[in-house]
């Protein structure tokens, strides 16, 4: 036994580690050198060996006392030792199921300390609704109807026929589970599982209630309030407690989780608080600026714009966007992108004082007009041979 490693020194525990340390350190190993997870690697399956057992010692009161006192010895068949010849400890998987169903998932019969046929919440049950723009950004009330159980009257529930009760499990003995053995590459390992006849309630149904056919419920069509929160988003769901599926052994109901789904709007859109739009104006306001009108979801507003105001300018208007879930009073903003319009039919009248315009701003149009007259005259005064080089150099 001399190649043996210290136990506290394989666990990288102190002498004086209590149960809760022992365990949250063999946790760490296992998770780390679990063959499952490290296949075909020895090394890993070594040393996970080695944790497993000397876990097996330490988290045992007895042979914990066992071994402070003899060390290795109280195990190889001397100093009154077990004789267990290295790695044949008869672990209490009880205990380890509740690791391992941590790490692997209920792989080692993880939860083996749930009560099964105790008090357990009921299934959350998921619906959704459609709300516009605005009663997303406002918030409102809503209505879904939904087909919920409830306690059957006639049976309270038991599922038995009036007059009769459940029968104890006789399989699992009412206590919801089941428990099996089987031997695996670090020992026994006891297995728990919600039994098979009962679903974990513990007890059996033989005389039904004619009303839910022994199922203790009753379904219906009920209708339901939902308060939309101003400032919801597209995609979030809304909790209403106690709205869910009914709950198993005097367990609690279940949730309704309501999806809220928002609307396209024409004008409108959002990213987090912040609202999005666009604002036509017309040349004449960009170019002397002044008061415009724009659309926000409270309402026409007043905007001041400056003279020279370009197209695609981007104005923001403070707290005219989205109100907060925490706080309706804290808003976003609304960033509002000014687009300037050109008109697609004129009149004569427009036209010639559209002209008027443009020769009191330097004349843009007369001077394109002068400009194509040039390249036309020049393209008639060249020659045969002129246009041929023109051709192969473009």
């Amino acid at each position: 036994m001399a190649d043996k490693r210290d136990y506290y020194e394989v666990l990288g525990v102190p002498k004086n580690a209590d149960d809760a340390a022992l365990k949250k350190a063999y946790r760490v190993l296992a998770k780390k050198y679990h063959p499952d997870t490290n296949p075909g690697n020895a090394e890993a399956e070594a040393k996970f060996k080695e944790a497993s057992e000397a876990y097996a010692v330490l988290s045992d009161p007895e042979k914990r006392q066992k071994y402070d006192q003899f060390g290795h010895a109280a195990f190889d068949g001397g100093a009154g030792g077990a004789g267990t010849g290295g790695f044949g400890f008869d672990f209490n998987f009880e205990d380890m199921g509740d690791i391992f169903g941590d790490i692997f998932g209920g792989m080692f019969g993880g939860g083996s300390r749930r009560s099964y046929n105790g008090p357990q919440k009921g299934a959350n049950i998921r619906t959704s609704i459609r709300v516009t723009f605005e009663e997303a950004a406002f918030g409102c009330e809503k209505e879904v109807e939904l087909t919920l159980k409830d306690e059957c009257a006639k049976c309270n529930g038991t599922g038995a026929k009036p007059g009769t009760t459940p029968d104890t499990c006789s399989k699992c003995g009412g206590k919801g589970q089941v428990v099996f053995t089987q031997q695996s590459l670090f020992g026994t390992v006891r297995n728990v599982q919600t039994c098979p006849d009962c679903k974990g309630k513990g007890k059996v149904v033989k005389d039904k209630c004619p009303d839910c056919y022994g199922t203790g419920y009753i379904s219906s069509r009920k209708k339901i309030q939902v308060t939309v929160p101003a400032g919801i988003d597209n995609g979030q769901s809304i909790r209403i407690r106690g709205k869910g599926e009914p709950g198993t052994n005097g367990g609690e109901r279940g949730d309704l989780l309501v999806e809220v789904i928002v609307s396209r709007h024409h004008i409108f859109e959002r990213q987090d608080y912040t609202v999005y739009s666009e604002s036509p104006i017309s040349f004449a306001q960009a170019a002397l600026g002044g008061d415009i009108k724009i659309k926000t979801i409270d309402g026409d507003v007043l905007f001041n714009i400056k003279p020279g105001t370009q197209t695609h300018t981007k104005v923001r208007l403070r707290n005219k966007g989205i109100p907060t879930l925490r706080n309706k009073n804290v808003r976003g903003d609304h960033i509002v992108t000014l687009v300037v319009q050109v008109p697609e039919k004129m009149s004569s009248e427009q036209k010639e004082a559209l002209k008027a315009f443009d020769e009191l701003m330097g004349g843009s149009l007369k001077a394109s007009k002068e400009d194509n007259d040039t390249i036309k005259e020049e393209k008639k005064k060249k020659g045969f041979f002129d246009k041929i080089k023109d051709t192969f150099d473009n």
